[in-house]
């Protein structure tokens, strides 16, 4: 099982803006591409005071193969879509894990 991680600090005044977003169109949309198996969004909960919330949003692969695909086919679409929709209001980055 292959975990890509992609966490996200947003500006909290769009916190809820972000996370109905996310949950409504961005994942739904990403699922649709039949390449992730499964997905979940978590918050963090030891957070420092940013002036922006973390989440952790998770999506699940079967295989390494099916990553690569997501990542050639699909990935810079997602992120451009969400860069766009919240300029300048975020902080991310990208983890690659293995279940072992």
């Amino acid at each position: 099982m292959i975990l890509h991680s992609v966490t996200v600090n947003i500006d909290k005044t769009l916190e809820l803006e972000w996370l109905q977003w996310m949950k409504n169109v961005h994942i739904p949309e990403i699922m649709a591409t039949g390449l992730p198996m499964g997905n979940k969004i978590l918050k963090l909960l030891t957070e420092i005071d940013n002036e922006g919330t973390t989440f952790s949003c998770q999506y699940y692969f079967q295989t390494m193969e099916d990553y690569f695909t997501y990542d050639k086919l699909h990935a810079k679409e997602f992120q451009d879509k969400h860069h766009v929709r919240f300029l300048n209001r975020y902080v991310s980055f990208r983890t690659l894990l293995e279940e072992v």
